[in-house]
């Protein structure tokens, strides 16, 4: 079949397109900037790439007539506290339009469970595009989840940002919430059995694990995994703005999505039974069970997807292609250059730069930078890197994002997302047995000017022992 997936560069999308390949689909999947589309996707033989942007009804133009089925994996929760519903109306509006136009038979909507009688605004937006996308031209098939549990995603990755750092919590009452957590593994099976399915054509479905649990029994149970004894303290004076905070400081996670975290986490996420198990022949496995498994993908550094690297987990706003020519007017540039010995070693020291591998020299002052940033409401050194040695395009790397990679060209090149006063790149390159670091900043206003003068000898201290490091 040809199958359309949007969502491409998601935390769901990225699971999911390995397994649509291999039941030997042709893929057309979509992507709001060329740039970050995986490698491995652009030199596929059965996928088509196409740049697409379901807020601009033009750029739709681009997807084929000829489409089998689709899969709607769009989501803007948190790329706008304030327009995410109305941005994920006008997506789901021209994602219908279009697609009535194709030769489409099975839209497949991976919403979210809407059975509380108070739902969150993202709740409630969920469901407003369920009904949006629904047409006479097509079948809509609907499975609704709620906490979607495994490695990389962002349940998973705060609730083991709380649990690991904290032997004594005092949460907001919203952890006594229940939920009915699902593994990721198991919304990946209903998705992809789903297909062509005619007993779920034009029908929604609660997808669930076998577990209700409240917040602070999930995090109990984590710890239990992780053989860590935590004690749990409950107030009930936190407001809604405390707890987005508090997420915030504790957690890897934006402000941004702390916000919409915390309104959703008062509501009961429980799902509506049914006979959807049977229909696809699926048992889902329970809480415990899909934690141990996700530290087993963890431990083999086989971590396809995480949400850190989605570009609203920092302040990065804008397409990659924007950043990627690093601008030489009205900048300050620090040049250094290394002779190496061996470009394969040291380009591997290069990809695998950041993260628990640190940034080679000047780890303290690193750290220092991390927590001043993250006290002026930045970001930090908390998201780390999704793979010990592997880069892609779009990818988080502690307080940078990755605008450019290419291991065949020697050329790695990041974007800072620290507050700053002006923007700020770092360039790794080697040609000719010669390695080229470059930090370029270029300012904003006359803050930015003093701030470059300040931090000036930190540079020099910091990049001199960074690139000795890498060309040893």
């Amino acid at each position: 079949m040809k199958i359309l997936v949007t969502g491409t560069t998601g935390y769901i999308g990225k699971r999911l397109i390995p397994i649509l390949l291999e039941l030997g689909h042709e893929l057309v999947c979509c992507v709001r900037d060329i740039n970050r589309a995986p490698q491995a996707l652009r030199n596929h033989i059965n996928v088509s790439i196409i740049e697409v942007d379901f807020l601009k009804e033009d750029s739709l133009n681009k997807i084929p007539k000829d489409i089998d089925l689709g899969y709607y994996l769009i989501h803007s929760m948190s790329s706008s506290v304030e327009k995410f519903e109305s941005l994920e109306k006008q997506c789901a509006i021209n994602f219908r339009k279009c697609l009535e136009q194709t030769k489409v038979k099975q839209i497949i909507y991976l919403s979210g469970i809407v059975n509380d009688n108070q739902l969150s605004k993202h709740l409630q937006s969920r469901y407003k595009v369920e009904q949006l996308l629904q047409s006479s031209k097509y079948a809509l098939t609907t499975f609704r989840a709620g906490i979607i549990v495994g490695s990389g995603s962002a349940s998973f990755e705060i609730i083991r940002d709380i649990v690991e750092k904290l032997p004594v919590m005092v949460t907001p009452k919203w952890v006594k919430t229940r939920c009915q957590p699902i593994a990721i593994r198991d919304v990946l099976s209903f998705l992809s059995k789903a297909i062509n399915h005619p007993k779920v054509m034009n029908k929604s479905f609660d997808i669930v694990g076998p577990d209700i649990l409240s917040y602070k029994q999930m995090m109990l149970q984590f710890g239990a995994v992780r053989k860590l004894k935590r004690y749990i303290l409950t107030v009930p004076v936190m407001t809604p703005k405390l707890s987005s905070y508090w997420l915030f400081f504790i957690t890897a996670t934006s402000y941004k999505l702390a916000i919409s975290l915390v309104d959703s986490m008062k509501v009961e996420v429980i799902g509506n039974p049914s006979n959807i198990n049977q229909l696809l022949n699926i048992t889902p496995i329970n809480y415990t069970q899909a934690v141990q498994k996700a530290f087993q993908k963890i431990e083999q550094n086989s971590i396809v997807s995480s949400w850190k690297d989605s570009l609203v987990s920092g302040r990065f706003d804008k397409k990659l292609s924007q950043y990627i020519e690093v601008p030489q007017f009205g900048c300050f540039k620090d040049i250094k250059k290394r002779d190496i010995n061996n470009e394969t070693q040291t380009t591997k020291r290069i990809w695998a730069i950041g993260g628990q591998n640190g940034w080679y020299y000047g780890t303290i002052l690193w750290k220092i930078r991390g927590y001043i940033d993250k006290v002026a409401g930045g970001i930090g050194l908390r998201r780390g890197r999704r793979h010990p040695s592997e880069l892609e395009a779009g990818d988080a790397l502690d307080f940078w994002r990755v605008l450019y990679v290419d291991m065949e060209e020697k050329r790695l090149l990041l974007f800072a997302e620290m507050r700053l006063p002006g923007e700020a790149w770092l360039e790794f390159k080697i040609n000719n047995n010669t390695l080229t670091q470059t930090a370029t900043f270029r300012p904003k206003g006359l803050w930015g000017r003093l701030y470059w003068y300040v931090v000036l000898p930190f540079h020099g201290l910091i990049f001199n022992g960074m690139i000795n490091k890498i060309a040893a």
